[in-house]
């Protein structure tokens, strides 16, 4: 090869490699249609409402929607649109909330405009909220998509990493706040009558003070994989919405107890 090529090649080569995003690899395999029917617990696992999880491919792009019903016509849904080539990339979110027919709630995040905006009704009356956000391309996640974000950090996580992302979080008003994901070890989830082993996750956010004093305390969000690979999802516990909210808990399996997790005795092994 002509010495002018090789160095065209080398240095296009090095060009890919610095624009990867925080050097961080992105190894979870690519998603496709999928379909399943989770349960929405409160944090002692008590079951509140049957969901249904759906995952479709249009135009290159992954569709994700979970609804969850509960009783006396109370309903949340959720949606997400992602980009999964070349890297991970959230491109929308949004998280709304029904009681008898009537919204109580709504968040959206357009990550493209980086655009977040929040309603809710209090007191009898909508208020709503709309600011401009900090958004990282393949960076920046909003409620499900850190489920995809890990799985495609998995590897790195499992090395012992601790990855920072940010996240689009609500107090309702929208906020974009640093996370620092680490995994926890290896768990066993009991749900469903059987035992599952899992990888545990944890996101942590990283608040300013000045947000401290406005938002109060966060809660970590916890998420579990299936362990070993491929990784697939099992629990995920946390706030229901906003940091103030009631913890609450979806397990990936329907019918049977819910039981907390429990660190497997060799729990840092991969």
């Amino acid at each position: 090869m002509p010495r002018h090529l090789k160095a065209a090649a080398i240095l296009a080569v090095m060009a890919v490699l610095f624009d990867m995003p925080s050097a961080v690899a992105q190894t979870a395999p690519f998603e496709g249609a999928a379909r399943g029917y989770p349960v929405f617990r409160d944090s002692t696992g008590k079951k509140l409402a049957d969901g249904e999880f759906v995952q479709l491919l249009k135009d290159d792009q992954l569709h994700v929607s979970i609804v969850y019903r509960f009783k006396d016509d109370h309903q949340i849904e959720e949606k997400a649109v992602f980009r999964q080539r070349p890297r991970l990339v959230q491109e929308k979110w949004s998280w709304r909330e029904t009681r008898g027919g009537k919204e109580q709630r709504r968040f959206t995040v357009d990550f493209a405009s980086r655009t977040a905006s929040a309603t809710k009704l209090e007191d009898h009356e909508l208020k709503r909220w709309s600011e401009k956000i900090e958004v990282e391309p393949g960076e920046t996640f909003a409620g499900f998509g850190f489920t995809m974000a890990i799985k495609a950090r998995r590897e790195a996580l499992s090395d012992g990493q601790t990855v920072k992302l940010k996240a689009i979080g609500f107090t309702p008003k929208p906020r974009a706040v640093t996370v620092e994901v680490s995994r926890a070890g290896v768990d066993r989830l009991g749900m469903a009558g059987r035992e599952i082993t899992a990888d545990h996750f944890v996101i942590h956010p990283k608040l300013p003070w000045i947000a401290r004093i406005f938002a109060g305390r966060v809660p970590d969000t916890h998420i579990w994989l299936t362990h070993p690979w491929p990784p697939a999802f099992l629990r995920w516990e946390g706030p229901i919405a906003e940091p103030s909210d009631a913890g609450a808990r979806v397990d990936l399996l329907p019918g049977g107890e819910s039981r907390s997790a429990e660190p497997q005795t060799d729990s840092r092994r991969r």
